[in-house]
């Protein structure tokens, strides 16, 4: 019973702290492609959502574009790019911004610095603090039992 007190956050803790590095990974390649100083015109290749959840959960919807541009050297770049605005239409030519070293991290969303860091600081302190909460619940969890193992009755 006590190994459950301790796997359960634990395993908890382990996806939290991949999220929050998936989320400053792309946070990062968003800054380094507005910060990248580079633009083109793309064409929208491509439009189209995806669903995920139903049953006993809420269906949510992702929509998706596919881009293609010609960076400054000549090279054609396809990317994907998801939750972008709804009125950009298949055929449809959007500013994308880049980093001449990584064109394939282009973006096709209007440069929001101050946007991106409270979002990104907003989802990193919410999940810093549940972080915090399971951390706090395995440090403690062994007052909660006694010598043999088995839980103690509550006073």
């Amino acid at each position: 019973m006590e190994t459950f007190f301790y796997a359960v956050p634990a395993v908890m803790a382990a996806g939290l702290l991949l999220v929050m590095v998936r989320l400053l990974g792309r946070s990062r390649r968003i800054a380094r492609a507005w910060n990248g100083g580079l633009t083109a015109e793309a064409r929208c290749l491509r439009s189209y959502t995806t669903a995920s959840g139903g049953g006993d959960t809420t269906i949510s919807t992702t929509l998706h574009h596919v881009f293609e541009f010609t960076t400054r050297d000549g090279r054609v770049v396809r990317f994907e790019e998801e939750n972008g605005p709804g009125t950009i239409l298949e055929g449809d030519i959007v500013t994308v911004h880049y980093a001449a070293g990584h064109p394939e991290e282009a973006t096709a969303k209007a440069p929001a610095r101050g946007r991106l860091y409270a979002e990104s600081g907003c989802l990193l302190g919410f999940l810093g603090a549940v972080l915090a909460f399971c951390v706090f619940f395995m440090v403690t969890a062994h007052w909660m039992f006694d010598e043999t193992g088995d839980l103690m009755p509550m006073p």
